[in-house]
């Protein structure tokens, strides 16, 4: 991925000019990269606003196995609480000056607030440990509800886009596509969510795997996985990713459903990779398999798994801060000084 991003003339200049400035080059590491790659996706010098982070609801079927300690009802009650300003995505945006797009594409109950786009597809997803979770027709009807979504925040103006997700149950719909995807055993890539106990995380590995070999899903095939063993969320998520990166915006992936999505996206478009940034370093082991398999390198480590978006909005504070250092700075050559 780096020769890829760094083969581009605005690239190229950026890293000379952080590299001219007052400082020892590369000394500010990751920051100097992500303006590096943010130069070399817009062509120019780089511009971290306006941004934005979408934010895609769905319930899911798998909870009927009876694993989980949450139920159903709150990916409802938490979308509304975004809608009201006082989710920690929404609190996060608003100190980011990110706009919050909420998206309805599979919440099992109704939720009408005028903060909140009703894309519903179906009212959640089947028990993917049944059958397949969804059919092909609802899960292109998700996949194409994220990439409009993306293409009416990018026609707002937006350089940069967050994508995030609401649904309790889909960190095992993440697993399940990410453990098809890679050819790996739920062993690995299942993890604890919102905190199950151990027989919990035990049957909720077990579910995945039966999910899994009751679906067959063809891995070279990322639409036939989603539509098995994914979700509505993350078929908009990595429909999101596909429009934004078409329109040339940046992507900033969030945690494990978000990872999943990206991965799914990429799978299907393997351009969209140079147009993603992974915002911190999530605790559910399927992340970091993502990451490997992407060559992705998280910027952030404080041990987040909430979900939502939440990466999205504080790595765009950061890429503020590392946008006013390389504007800002003064050029070694101005110092006095012949080197540091």
């Amino acid at each position: 991925m780096e020769k890829q991003i760094m083969d581009n003339e605005a690239a190229r200049r950026m890293r000379a000019h952080w590299d001219a400035l007052a400082k020892p080059p590369g000394s500010l590491g990751q920051l100097e990269e992500m303006t590096v790659r943010l130069a070399g996706i817009q062509g120019d010098a780089p511009l971290a606003r306006p941004r934005a982070v979408a934010v895609f609801a769905a319930d899911n079927g798998i909870l009927d196995e009876g694993y989980h300690c949450v139920p159903r009802s709150v990916t409802a009650a938490q979308l509304m609480n975004m809608a009201k300003g006082t989710a920690a995505i929404s609190v996060l945006c608003r100190e980011a000056e990110a706009e919050l797009a909420l998206v309805d594409v599979g919440v099992a109950s109704d939720c009408s607030h005028p903060a909140i786009r009703d894309r519903k597809v179906s009212r959640g997803t089947r028990n993917m440990a049944r059958g397949p979770a969804m059919t092909p027709r609802e899960a292109q009807a998700a996949f194409d509800a994220g990439v409009e979504t993306a293409h009416a925040l990018c026609d707002a103006g937006n350089r940069i886009i967050g994508v995030g997700e609401m649904g309790i149950g889909n960190t095992a719909t993440s697993a399940a596509v990410i453990s098809c995807l890679c050819s790996i055993t739920p062993e690995k890539t299942a993890g604890r969510g919102v905190g199950l106990d151990n027989a919990m995380l035990r049957r909720k590995k077990d579910v995945i795997a039966r999910a899994i070999a009751v679906n067959l899903p063809d891995a070279n095939d990322p639409m036939e996985v989603l539509t098995r063993v994914g979700g509505l969320d993350i078929a908009a998520m990595a429909g999101c990713y596909t429009g934004a990166a078409g329109r040339g915006a940046a992507c900033v992936v969030d945690g494990l459903i978000s990872a999943a999505a990206a991965l799914l996206a990429v799978r299907m478009r393997p351009d969209v990779l140079r147009y993603l940034f992974a915002s911190h370093m999530s605790t559910e082991p399927g992340f970091g398999i993502v990451c490997g398999e992407l060559g992705l390198k998280p910027v952030l480590d404080l041990d987040m798994r909430l979900g939502e978006g939440t990466g999205c909005p504080l790595l765009f504070m950061l890429l503020d801060a590392a946008v006013a250092l390389y504007s800002g700075m003064a050029r070694l050559e101005t110092t006095g000084l012949s080197s540091l």
